[in-house]
């Protein structure tokens, strides 16, 4: 047995301790960030993100500081009315000058918060001209101007960080541009909108019409007095424009993408996809087929055993898919403090002198135009349901008229009548393989024949 008296272990722990390397050395880091010039950042805009951006920077200055290497400091907010002040926002000078942080010599970064896309294009543009950094959170705006914003940031040298347009606190632009860089991705699906969510998952969880899921969205604060860019996908095409070029080195032009929302999703037909093992989601998804970009934005029927099926509420989730394999991310799609974070981890980004070519593509070309597949091209399964008269032959004729169009039924359903229905027997149809062109056409084709009673529903079928 090995003992260790109490006068050598006196010894030990002085020798130990007689090392000024060995003991100092933990403190070097906080000593530089003390020492180091802070990061001078000004901000447009004090709503929901801006606060959650002031809140953070005062309560967790310390980490934020270890992490960028030196202090991060809020000099001037950008309001057009008095409001309150909040975390580092206290110490901060305010003005409804749009343009001050862009001429201001001391600020580093600026940080636009506003939205839309003309004050916010004329802040950023003067400030990318000014040679600063900027972090903003406004997918609109880089999906209709990047192609101007990105290769002027590239002229100046400049960070053009947007972590936070896409997916709120979800860190999937960063995962693209550093985690998956090695991975050649080949598909991109998410819900990428919380607000629509929502209401999808009021609707499939309560039976709520749309109307009402909406009415209780608007009174939780997930969706504005006017829905329409949330509802009719508008929001998620901006995001998924962003993604595809991120993900595919391509740019989708907005203008060229389909687009539809949620409005006229009901009860009926979230019901009929849940008997047949699907839910109902509103996707943007963008995918390569032989060299070419196929993309959209739309509800679509989900298998209930895929996590996508499983996100509820106001949540968002992106799947990711290449040849070392698939990857999900999920999280909160927006909200103060989670928008906020995004937002700073771009600032930490500028402040740790990272090359622009981290953040997005100040660093690299615009990427030119994607060779695109239009989506009525693409192949899927799909699902139809008709309101049709309770008589005979009716099924024969619709059924005919998808087969001179070479599509194939999978499986049929059909009900009775109900007080939902009236004198209409819905039913639903889904289909094997089949290019939405050929859909399309059947569909303006049975309509026809004048035996539906309502407008044909329609989903595409993951």
């Amino acid at each position: 047995m090995v003992t260790t008296t109490s006068a050598s272990r006196s010894s030990r722990t002085r020798t130990a301790s007689s090392r000024p390397f060995a003991a100092s050395r933990s403190s070097f880091p906080e000593v530089r960030v003390k020492q180091a010039k802070p990061l001078v950042i000004a901000m447009a805009g004090m709503g929901t993100v801006g606060s959650g951006v002031a809140r953070l920077l005062e309560e967790n200055a310390e980490s934020i500081a270890k992490r960028a290497g030196r202090p991060v400091t809020l000099k001037t907010v950008v309001i057009r009315s008095p409001k309150e002040r909040v975390g580092a926002a206290k110490d901060a000078e305010f003005t409804n000058d749009l343009l001050a942080p862009a001429n201001d010599p001391e600020v580093d970064v600026v940080l636009e918060l506003i939205g839309g896309t003309t004050a916010a294009r004329e802040l950023i543009t003067k400030a990318l001209e000014n040679g600063k950094h900027v972090v903003t959170a406004n997918k609109a705006l880089l999906a209709e101007y990047g192609h101007e914003l990105f290769p002027l940031a590239r002229s100046k040298s400049c960070h053009l960080g947007f972590e936070a347009s896409v997916a709120g606190g979800i860190p999937i632009l960063q995962s693209i541009k550093e985690t998956l860089a090695a991975n050649e991705l080949f598909s991109v699906m998410g819900i990428l909108n919380g607000t629509a969510n929502f209401i999808l998952t009021q609707m499939s969880q309560d039976g709520m019409p749309f109307d009402k899921a909406l009415a209780l969205a608007q009174e939780k604060g997930y969706a504005e007095a006017d829905p329409t860019l949330d509802i009719e996908g508008i929001d998620a095409a901006h995001k998924l424009v962003l993604l595809i070029q991120l993900a595919f080195g391509a740019n989708y032009p907005l203008d060229k993408l389909r687009v539809w929302g949620i409005s006229r999703v009901t009860p009926m037909d979230i019901a009929f996809a849940r008997q047949m093992g699907y839910g109902i989601k509103l996707l943007g998804t963008a995918r390569k087929v032989n060299g070419k970009v196929t993309a959209g934005v739309y509800p679509a029927l989900v298998p209930a055993h895929y996590l996508l099926a499983k996100v509820e509420g106001s949540y968002n989730a992106v799947r990711l898919e290449g040849n070392a394999g698939p990857v999900m991310l999920y999280g909160y799609g927006a909200g103060d403090l989670p928008t906020a974070s995004a937002v700073l981890a771009d600032v930490i980004a500028v402040a740790r002198g990272c090359e622009p070519n981290n953040l997005g593509f100040a660093d690299m070309p615009f990427p030119p135009d994607a060779d695109i597949l239009d989506l009525d091209e693409a192949v899927s399964e799909h699902f139809l349901r008709f309101l049709v008269p309770d008589k005979p032959g009716v099924l024969r004729d619709i059924a005919g008229v998808l087969a001179a169009h070479d599509i194939s039924i999978a499986q049929v359903i059909q009900k009775e009548k109900s007080e939902v229905t009236g004198s209409a027997v819905p039913l639903v149809l889904q289909t094997h393989d089949a290019p939405a062109r050929e859909i399309h056409a059947a569909m303006r084709e049975v309509e026809k024949l004048d035996i539906t009673l309502d407008r044909t529903m329609h989903y595409r079928i993951l």
